[in-house]
């Protein structure tokens, strides 16, 4: 499917801009559908609980960032595998996977995501990304 290529590069260019440029609002107004369905229970629903969920830890944890990892495309979803990074937070790394649905346009209309924190130690040599 050739919307792949275009869902993955969408999907990221909205996450940069709103985790790393710390531009929520214009990554929804740029990239978002008509709605934006959020699954995760600590943000709220629809385009503006983005938006103030972002506009906070951009207050709160200044210099956070994202690194994409792994980007997968298949139907109409989007799979990041992301490093986190959370400077004024006591677990400062994260591993994080978000699942966006978009539309038929390539434009972000559902999330899910699962966050852990990268540990300190761990009973194998292998990373987490």
């Amino acid at each position: 499917m050739e919307n792949y290529e275009r869902n993955k590069k969408n999907c990221t260019a909205f996450y940069d801009m709103m985790f790393n440029q710390c531009k929520p609002r214009e990554a929804i107004e740029k990239y978002a559908g008509d709605t934006y369905i959020q699954h995760n229970p600590h943000v709220e629903d629809g385009k503006e609980g983005f938006i103030k969920y972002f506009e906070t830890m951009q207050v709160n944890f200044p210099g956070k960032s994202v690194e994409f990892v792994r980007v997968f495309a298949e139907n109409n979803n989007v799979i990041l595998h992301t490093h986190q990074i959370w400077p004024n937070c006591e677990d400062k790394e994260w591993a994080g996977m978000d699942i966006f649905r978009m539309d038929d346009n390539g434009k972000v209309v559902e999330h899910w995501d699962v966050l852990q924190v990268v540990p300190k130690e761990s009973k194998n040599k292998n990373t987490m990304f």
